[in-house]
């Protein structure tokens, strides 16, 4: 039976929110970003640090004794200032996918030695699913782990890996002949290759796994994964979503501020009916967006009167991508010339709603994803 995560008063959310808002903005403001994005790690280890040792936001969703057993629409507020200001950095690979798919394991073992670490900042981990044919799938995995004395042995590559080389654990989905299953797999054990790639979010780096009989370690039990990585996925969409929500909403303040100042024809844009009607737009847009994350993390959390968590988080995944690519781009049109080159920031956010909106499959798969949870088959959808 699952747990409903404790509640916070509106009055908290309010101050974690200024707090974490107050911190990134000396810490995090676009000169800082484009340098962190130029260094070997690619994000700020002190700020980091920081995070999770000054405000404690690694160890606030986490259930206890590792954290503070709030949840997803206490999460939700740390993840809409880290995307605010595009910040970069592994807590989501590490706080929303690898710890969550530590808890909806059950494993207590796993749990115990990894999610301290997590909690204190001090352990990086990230999942991998996404193999060399691009797709997010629960089973028949061409990485595969066979049993090797007292532990497990894995071979095969992962192509889509978020924050990998900064990991010192991966957490695996693999094929065994005993069933699908996850392992935990430290990043400098043996056998074990991870190649930098060249994406689109230069916030937000990605790695290739390539594993050749390296050692890992069973995380709960083979056969039980695919209902694993719906609880993952549905946890992963949602928060993703009130990420997607304060980088909408960065974008349309940049583009209501310069609309304000920058003239043209002798009057400011701001005054044009046309630029009024893409500020609107984008307004609306971030409005749906926001109640759709909303009701996604308050689902996820098991509230009563909260629709079925895999529907909420189908349909945030949908409307928060589409909301936030929308809102990038017309942040560029109300720039003009200046918004389309690389010196300006808009071209970080737009980047980043970019990738956002493929990392658990475009819009294709999403719409797929949404009608399957809506009970829609394929064979009732053509009828």
């Amino acid at each position: 039976m699952s747990v409903v995560p404790e509640q916070i008063s509106a009055s908290d959310l309010a101050d974690l929110r200024s707090s974490l808002r107050g911190l990134l903005t000396s810490a995090s403001d676009e000169e800082a970003v484009r340098a962190v994005v130029e260094s070997e790690t690619g994000y700020d280890e002190k700020l980091y640090d920081r995070l999770a040792t000054e405000l404690g936001l690694h160890s606030l969703a986490l259930p206890t004794p590792y954290g503070e057993g709030y949840g997803m629409e206490v999460l939700s507020v740390v993840l809409g200032e880290l995307g605010r200001f595009v910040v970069p950095g592994p807590f989501f690979s590490t706080v929303v996918l690898a710890a969550g798919a530590l808890v909806a394991s059950g494993d207590q073992a796993a749990m115990e030695k990894h999610l301290p670490g997590i909690a204190a900042g001090s352990t990086v981990a990230t999942l991998a699913v996404i193999e060399p044919d691009g797709h997010w799938r629960h089973e028949g995995f061409t990485v595969t782990a066979e049993r090797s004395g007292d532990g497990w042995s894995l071979s095969g590559t992962k192509a889509i890996v978020p924050d990998l080389l900064s990991a010192g654990v991966v957490l695996v989905a693999a094929s065994t002949p005993e069933g699908d299953a996850l392992f935990a797999v430290d990043t400098a054990t043996a056998g074990v290759e991870r190649t930098a790639l060249r994406t689109l979010d230069i916030t937000r780096r990605i790695g290739r796994l390539d594993l050749d009989d390296a050692s890992g370690t069973l995380v709960g039990a083979p056969g039980t994964l695919t209902d694993l990585l719906d609880a993952v996925l549905d946890r992963a969409t949602t928060a993703l979503a009130a990420e997607q929500v304060g980088g909408a909403e960065a974008c349309l303040e940049m583009a209501v501020g310069y609309a304000k100042v920058r003239e043209q024809f002798g009057r400011r844009i701001g005054s044009f009916q046309a630029v009024k009607h893409k500020c609107a737009d984008m307004f609306a847009r971030i409005e749906l967006a926001r109640a759709a994350a909303t009701e996604a993390a308050r689902a996820i959390d098991g509230r009563d009167d909260a629709p079925p968590a895999g529907e909420a988080a189908a349909v945030a995944h949908s409307v928060c991508s589409e909301a936030f690519m929308f809102v990038a781009m017309e942040t560029i049109q109300v720039h003009g010339g200046i918004g389309f080159t690389w010196e300006h920031p808009a071209h970080l956010y737009f980047r980043r709603a970019k990738a956002d909106q493929l990392m658990f499959g475009g819009p294709a798969t999403y719409y797929e994803r949404l009608l399957e949870r809506l009970g829609v088959t394929n064979e009732t959808s053509t009828k």
